[in-house]
């Protein structure tokens, strides 16, 4: 597994606590963050980490609610963002949904809950079986 992660200023809090809660687990990482002091806008920080998923790469992007993060990177071709407020919520994204990026709103959640929201991604398999059907349905909107 390979994580990417990404975030726009007013997610760089967040996204640099689950940074190093990543590199504690040994995963692979590549980063993309604004350095501190600097605003960028988030639909340029997802569509950077959205070109690099692929098999085997998960996604994660974090801005102050999650919800500018999740829209935009819903409109990339073959990803499946889930903006995630609880670690069920991310159990279910990837068991049912096979989600690939997890979407985190700094001013939403606390430090806490993000962290066993990102556990319970990254430690979840997609269970396939009548799910992989309806995620074909989805891949099928896509209009692009």
């Amino acid at each position: 597994m390979e994580v990417v992660l990404g975030c726009d200023h007013a997610g760089l809090d967040l996204a640099e606590f689950l940074e190093e809660c990543v590199r504690e687990q040994g995963v692979a990482l590549r980063v993309y963050k604004p350095p501190r002091g600097q605003r960028v806008d988030y639909p340029d920080m997802a569509k950077q980490v959205t070109q690099e998923i692929k098999e085997g790469v998960i996604g994660v992007l974090v801005c102050g609610s999650g919800i500018g993060m999740s829209m935009a990177c819903n409109r990339v071709p073959h990803v499946r963002g889930a903006l995630c407020t609880d670690a069920y919520m991310a159990q279910m994204a990837r068991l049912h949904n096979d989600a690939n990026v997890l979407c985190l709103g700094q001013n939403v959640i606390g430090f806490g809950v993000a962290q066993s929201i990102l556990h319970a991604f990254l430690h979840t398999e997609f269970e396939g079986g009548r799910h992989a059907r309806r995620i074909a349905k989805i891949e099928d909107l896509c209009l692009c």
